[in-house]
């Protein structure tokens, strides 16, 4: 009865609350966020454990979800299509690097810039205070509740070669540990140059547990 009255309610011409629309908007998105939730983290994160690109996924897939269920109905012009290439040029080919998370953030706030101005009447304030509170909500509990431990990485260039064969690889952790006074828990060998008798190593560690290397 209430779905029945709220339905027939308009706000600056705009429905309140459009039944049908906004049920076929949560059930497609419970489809979309169930089946990306088995290839992003069942099936790519095991095996990667790079949470900085899971975070970026998770995101990438529920924002570009919600802009083209929302703006789906909107008739763009000729003028528009080329500035939102323009927006995503200027991303593509900056002249100051980002890193992929800050790149996420961006890209979620032109999202939510795009989508507040461009949803048309047919789209429902309901649906687009959902659209709102779930990006909201993906951000906070992906970056807050679920990585309570997060990942990074430094570079190290290391002096020792005999060292990074794979029979010395425990051994080589905890020198790193021991010369760097992080809390290693992965290394990855990069470029290995014998005539200087150096190694690039990538190693991994918990920022948490490392607040002074936070920034590296």
């Amino acid at each position: 009865m209430v779905g029945i009255f709220l339905n027939e309610l308009e706000l600056f011409k705009a429905d309140l609350f459009d039944a049908n629309d906004f049920y076929e908007l949560v059930f497609r998105f419970g489809i979309n966020l169930l089946f990306s939730f088995i290839v992003i983290r069942s099936l790519y994160y095991p095996l990667t454990k790079r949470k900085d690109y899971l975070f970026t996924y998770f995101l990438l897939n529920i924002v570009i979800f919600f802009v083209c269920s929302l703006l789906n109905s909107v008739k763009l012009s000729m003028g528009f299509a080329f500035g939102l290439f323009a927006i995503f040029g200027i991303l593509r080919y900056r002249t100051e690097s980002l890193p992929i998370k800050e790149m996420t953030y961006l890209f979620t706030i032109i999202a939510i810039a795009i989508i507040n101005a461009l949803a048309n009447k047919k789209i429902s304030y309901a649906e687009l205070a959902f659209t709102n509170v779930v990006i909201v909500s993906a951000v906070f509990l992906i970056e807050k509740a679920w990585f309570l431990t997060h990942e990074t990485s430094q570079s190290v260039l290391y002096d020792q070669i005999e060292m990074i064969k794979p029979e010395n690889h425990a051994a080589l952790i905890e020198d790193l540990k021991e010369r760097t006074g992080l809390e290693i828990h992965r290394i990855k060998v990069g470029k290995i140059d014998f005539l200087k008798d150096v190694a690039d190593i990538k190693v991994y560690y918990y920022q948490n547990q490392n607040e002074k290397y936070g920034q590296a």
